[in-house]
């Protein structure tokens, strides 16, 4: 079976993350894999041939660039025959859309994966647009909520639920590649203040005591909102405690040797940040954005979770988890069994069951 997964890019983000991985996990199952990439953004390793058009729209950024590359993802989807073509971009210009799911792609073999609670990104504008374009195709949604907002607003019968994958194997040497010392509590991801809501963070932090028991705060990553980030730690005069880290291409060691990793996000769809932490080892405090963290953590078995935009309820939780030693120790055991179900093999066995169903 040959399957193309297209993808916005392959850097940066847990969502390109976890498209990334899932080329792994489908090359595993003995698929023949291609992805194709809009964006000359290749970060992450990745299983299968790749064709990066990114690369094309480096050298003619223009709409008969575009034109272009267009026809080239054409002719190679024909060329290849693909059996499935599994589609992991943001999709929000109806015409444009249209054209590529009626012309380029074949509506039978096509999944739309949406992997944010912000579905208008994965969406055309124009509802009845998009209800042409995905009604004969499968969606996969990376979580219950995910699947319940697209359910609500489309009324689709053809939604499903594929959580994203944890590579057990490879984070475990990942994560005990180099030493980390100190206390901390971590966040890592991109530094996006409107998506990722670091403020939150770095106010609840300020007003917890946090500081006064020596723990400190890591901020991993980069983004558009770092210096902003930086000048108002230093405006609040914390900018000793709060450390920022350049992106890494391997932070699991950070991950692991944390007290805490923390996620405030304003909306997610299955965070990576979370399910790795929990991997390593290591708990977890999140907001309850729409999506993703309830279906993730049991609040006070292997994490805390706490009210949305409330930097009080977050302030407490991390004092919790610092001061609380026998909340902490049992956390800490339930970590890494309580996102075992995610495995690479198990959600191997769910892509399977349904590439094999519609194609037989």
């Amino acid at each position: 079976m040959k399957i193309a997964i297209i993808v916005s890019s392959l850097g940066e983000g847990g969502a390109e993350k976890s498209s990334a991985i899932l080329s792994f996990l489908l090359y595993n199952l003995g698929f023949e894999i291609h992805i194709i990439s809009i964006l000359d953004k290749i970060e992450y390793p990745y299983k299968g041939e790749l064709l990066n058009l990114g690369i094309l729209k480096n050298k003619e950024d223009s709409q008969i660039g575009r034109f272009k590359r267009m026809l080239i993802l054409k002719k190679y989807i024909r060329n290849n025959n693909f059996d499935w073509v599994i589609d992991n971009r943001t999709r929000m210009s109806s015409f444009s859309e249209y054209v590529i799911s009626k012309y380029i792609f074949n509506p039978k073999k096509s999944i739309y994966v949406v992997r944010s609670s912000k579905i208008e990104l994965y969406f055309p504008k124009i509802n009845f647009i998009a209800k042409k374009i995905y009604a004969n195709s499968i969606i996969v949604a990376v979580s219950k909520g995910v699947n319940t907002l697209i359910k609500n607003k489309f009324q689709y019968k053809n939604v499903l639920t594929i959580y994203n994958p944890i590579n057990f194997d490879t984070i475990e040497i990942d994560a005990n590649a180099y030493n980390v010392e100190g206390k901390y509590i971590i966040a890592y991801g991109r530094i996006d203040d409107q998506v990722k809501n670091y403020s939150l963070l770095i106010d609840a932090y300020c007003i917890s005591n946090l500081i006064q028991k020596n723990v400190f705060l890591y901020i991993l990553g980069k983004g558009k909102d770092v210096v902003f980030l930086k000048n108002k730690v230093k405006n609040n005069g914390f900018e000793k405690h709060i450390i920022f880290h350049d992106k890494m291409t391997n932070p699991f060691p950070f991950v692991k040797n944390a007290i805490a990793t923390v996620l405030t996000s304003r909306f997610e769809g299955f965070p990576r940040v979370l399910i790795e932490s929990l991997a390593v080892g290591t708990p977890v405090i999140s907001v309850d954005c729409e999506t993703g963290p309830r279906e993730i953590i049991k609040n006070k078995f292997n994490g805390l979770l706490v009210e949305n935009h409330n930097s009080n309820a977050l302030a407490d939780a991390m004092q919790l988890m610092v001061t609380d030693t026998d909340l902490y120790i049992n956390l800490k055991k339930n970590a890494k069994k309580s996102v075992e179900h995610l495995s690479m093999e198990n959600i191997a066995q769910q892509w399977k069951k349904v590439l094999e169903k519609k194609k037989t």
